[in-house]
């Protein structure tokens, strides 16, 4: 008895969000970039020309960038202050920023996460609690309050970081909450319940999974948000300290010398600015790949 095997035109999960990503031409160029950015991160010891932390003397010191009178070939986007290689700065800096953007936008999507989905399927008195708590910290600005925080914790790259993840962190919960309450009522969880699923196994199996797209989404901007928030700490003296390769501290140790060398302030803005607005693209296009209304149109 031979058995007639039907093939399906259907895509792949990865083949589907792919084709959707890949509709939003900003957002493939932010993936290039971002990549990028990453691979720099990575083998910044190999690419970096220099030490970033190596001083080659008072006669070094403020060189302009190779393509300007007075360039040295040795120092491609010139020196600081110092006498340090601002290009080998500028590379070790990406290592900073990712792992900053890494580290407040995990932290603050897994806590989060987990109080929105409490809040969301507990609901009563313990959701009521919860969410007045969140009104009070949104109702502070998000850096002045980080600010607040790095003042009681201290200045330092990982108190900032514990500061702005706790700022970010009622968004991930109120995403959370409203994405639960549109998914617990609704058939497959009602069946699960009544086949014998325990609270446990309904937040974390049945109806969390179901509310991913948002989150990935929100945790894509968050990851952005976060480094550029971590430069103006920086920059304000309360984030990373010298001499890290931080492109808020980088910043913070140029603002003088705006207008007799505008490089040293130039290079690091424009390096915080590509990689956020890098970031946000991608999370537009993982909008339009993850938005079901966005696929239906």
């Amino acid at each position: 008895m031979s058995t007639v095997s039907v093939k399906t035109d259907r895509p792949s999960a990865l083949a589907e969000f792919w084709y959707y990503f890949s509709r939003n031409k900003g957002a493939v160029i932010g993936l290039a970039i971002f990549v990028f950015v990453l691979l720099l991160a990575i083998f910044a010891s190999v690419v970096a020309p220099h030490n970033p932390d190596a001083a080659y003397g008072s006669d070094m010191q403020r060189l302009p960038p190779v393509w300007a009178a007075g360039g040295n070939s040795s120092f491609l986007l010139g020196t600081d202050a110092i006498g340090r290689d601002l290009l080998s700065r500028l590379i070790y800096g990406t290592r900073y920023s990712l792992f900053i953007g890494l580290v407040v936008a995990s932290v603050s999507a897994a806590a989060g996460v987990l109080i929105g989905l409490v809040a969301g399927y507990v609901r009563g008195y313990t959701d009521t609690i919860i969410m007045r708590v969140m009104d009070i910290i949104l109702a502070v600005p998000s850096l002045l309050l980080a600010l607040v925080l790095v003042a009681i914790l201290g200045a330092g790259l990982t108190n900032a970081m514990i500061a702005i993840a706790i700022t970010y962190q009622p968004h991930f919960v109120r995403l959370t909450r409203a994405s639960v309450m549109a998914e617990r009522d609704k058939e497959y969880v009602v069946a699960s319940r009544v086949a014998g699923a325990g609270s446990l196994r309904l937040m974390f199996k049945t109806i969390l999974p179901n509310c991913l797209g948002p989150l990935i989404v929100q945790t894509t901007l968050s990851f952005s948000s976060a480094i550029l928030d971590a430069a103006a700490l920086g920059f304000l003296g309360q984030g990373a300290q010298p001499p890290t390769a931080e492109w808020g501290t980088m910043l913070a140790d140029s603002r003088e010398f705006f207008l007799s060398n505008p490089w040293l302030v130039t290079f690091p803005g424009l390096c915080i600015l590509i990689t956020v607005l890098a970031i946000n693209l991608m999370g537009d296009g993982l909008r339009d790949a993850f938005d079901p209304k966005l696929k239906r149109s």
